[in-house]
Parts: structure tokens; C-alpha cells; sequence
């Protein structure tokens, strides 16, 4: 198949509101089979392929290196169709990156990923979460289900960009068909797989120096993401919630704070540099999901290395609107 650069829509078959996703995916575009790569069905068309899992995916590590070995075409991203569950059982549509950076490293995690790693967040984020918005309004399904964001969180492991798109939250939802087919359309749209342009895709040089936004804090649905991820000229990296910064209190208030917050910090950071090289990273912070002491140890640690904390004010400025 040769060195072509693909992107790959990873459905989990045990996860029914990923397959009906793809079954959308399929029906309305004109695809081609490949036949099985490993055993797993999988279909092209223009430079997407979809790879379908036969049950469960947030421990399918290294989708974009096992694709490569089987039909040596490079990975670009990976884009995870998903149902999403909560204990809130609230109606939700999703969009988040993935990644366990919080973890001391060599944990096993409960739920997939590299502990203490996340992989570059989708460019895409931002882009189709101003679609999800704006593709659900004036239909039924804005009265049914709340849009979110969700900060980064579980496996898979993977190098590329990757994110997944959600149906939340309960069993009722997770069969949505009318759901499944707007996100698929978004994840058509977004790809360009009926023609048009790629929605979402950086690049280093017409996107250098753009705002690229890594937040820290708040609760597990990124209510700031959400808000600034929605201005036009904010691209969106890794999200950090509170309980991804663990901090432990020094007993020598002069001593910086142990923890794994430093190392989740770094890992957001560099997995989001490296999906948007040129691009300007700076990072916004939920002040009231810290006390004082941890908003200095953060205030301090970001100093010293050089990244940007904007208000949502200078965000606002910074892009102009």
C-alpha cells in the first residue's frame, strides 16, 4: 500500500454507539474494503481508513505503529468513535484527548494509557467542538443532550494525535441513532470525506504562532475549555482537570510541592507542542479549583519554564474577539 500518510477512525464493534457511528460512516460514503489487517475488518477511502476492534479499545495500544507494520502506511491520527459513560447519567456529547500524565509512572492504569504519558492531543479539537455546537443547534437533539468538552483521560497509547468523539451517558443514550449520525457527520465533514477541505488539521506554517490552549483545573467537563475553546483563533491541546494535578502539601512552605502536578504539566505541555510544532502554547487556569499555595507553586513552575498563563481576558484579546 506504500508510505502514504492515513488517518484512521478506530471503532470499538462492543461499543454500540461507536458501531452505529461507523455504520453511518459506511452506508452513506463509498468505501472500500481491505479486506482484515490483524484479523480486524478495515476499509479505505481517500487517505482514512477505519479499523473495527471487536470489543473494547482503551488498552488497543500503538493502533498507529501495528497499522504501519501490517500495511506500511504511515499514521498521521486516530479518531475514536465512542459511547461515553457517567455516573451523572446526564445526556452528553463529547469530545476529548487522551492520556493518564498524572500517574506515577510504571502504575498500571484502570482504564488504559501510559501512566505518567499522554499522547498529542487532535488539532482537531477546537475546530469540532465549534461543529458539535453549532451542527446540533435548532434540532432536537440540543434539547436532549448537553455538549461538553471532557478533560484528557484514559488509553488508549498511541504517538499521533488522537481524540474521541462521544455518546454519553447511560444505556438509554448509548444506542442514540440520531446522535450517532450527527457525530458522523462531523467526523465526515471533519475529514473531508465527502470532499471539501480537512477541518481542523494544523499547519506549521500558516498556523505558527497561533494560540494553542493547555487549561489546568476545574471538574472533569473543561467548563473553561468549553468557553474558550469556542472563540474563533483558539486551537485547544491536553486539559487538566483538578484531580490530574496531585499535589502534595510541603511541611517547609519554602519548598516546592511533591506530587505528580509537575510531571502532568510537562507531559500536557509537550505532547500538545509536539501536535502543533510553531504554535504558541500558553496555558489558563482555573483559579478557584486550587488553593493559594498550589496556584503559586503552578504560577511559579509555569514561570520558570517559560509558558504563558493567560486570563480569559488576555485569551479574549490575544485573538481578537
Amino acid at each position: 500500500m506504500g508510505n502514504q500518510q492515513v488517518s484512521i477512525i478506530a471503532v470499538n464493534a462492543g461499543d454500540i454507539a461507536s458501531l452505529n457511528q461507523a455504520k453511518y460512516l459506511l452506508e452513506k460514503l463509498p468505501w472500500k474494503s481491505l479486506g482484515e489487517v490483524e484479523g480486524k475488518a478495515a476499509y479505505k477511502l481517500s487517505d482514512a481508513r477505519m479499523w473495527i476492534f471487536d470489543n473494547g479499545i482503551l488498552f488497543e495500544d500503538n493502533i498507529d505503529k501495528r497499522w504501519l507494520n501490517c500495511t506500511g502506511e504511515v499514521v498521521k491520527e486516530v479518531i475514536f468513535p465512542s459511547r461515553h459513560a457517567a455516573a451523572s447519567g446526564k445526556p452528553s456529547l463529547t469530545l476529548h484527548p487522551i492520556g493518564v500524565p498524572h500517574l506515577e509512572k510504571g502504575e498500571q492504569p484502570k482504564f488504559g494509557g501510559k501512566a505518567g504519558h499522554a499522547p498529542p492531543p487532535s488539532t482537531r479539537l477546537a475546530s469540532w467542538w465549534k461543529m458539535l455546537q453549532n451542527n446540533t443547534k435548532d434540532t432536537e437533539l440540543a434539547n436532549r443532550f448537553e455538549l461538553t468538552l471532557e478533560v484528557t483521560h484514559h488509553g488508549p497509547w498511541l504517538e499521533v494525535p488522537a481524540m474521541f468523539i462521544e455518546i454519553g451517558s447511560t444505556e438509554q443514550d448509548w444506542p442514540n441513532t440520531d446522535a450517532a449520525e450527527l457525530l458522523s457527520e462531523i467526523i465526515a465533514e471533519g475529514m473531508a470525506l465527502n470532499g471539501g477541505a480537512s477541518i481542523g488539521l494544523w499547519d506549521p506554517v500558516s498556523n505558527a504562532e497561533e494560540l494553542v490552549l493547555v487549561t489546568l483545573g476545574g471538574g472533569h467537563y473543561a467548563p473553561r475549555a468549553n468557553k474558550l475553546a469556542a472563540l474563533e483563533g483558539v486551537w485547544l491541546g491536553h486539559m487538566l482537570a483538578t484531580y490530574a494535578l496531585p499535589f502534595v502539601k510541603p511541611e517547609d512552605e519554602n519548598k516546592s510541592p511533591g506530587g505528580t502536578w509537575q510531571q502532568a504539566i510537562d507531559s500536557a505541555i509537550n505532547a500538545t507542542r509536539q501536535a502543533f510544532p510553531n504554535g504558541k502554547v500558553v496555558c489558563s487556569m482555573d483559579k478557584k479549583a486550587f488553593r493559594g499555595w498550589q496556584r503559586q507553586a503552578i504560577r511559579d513552575y509555569l514561570l520558570q519554564e517559560s509558558i504563558p498563563l493567560l486570563t480569559t481576558k488576555q485569551i479574549i484579546e490575544v485573538v481578537g474577539k
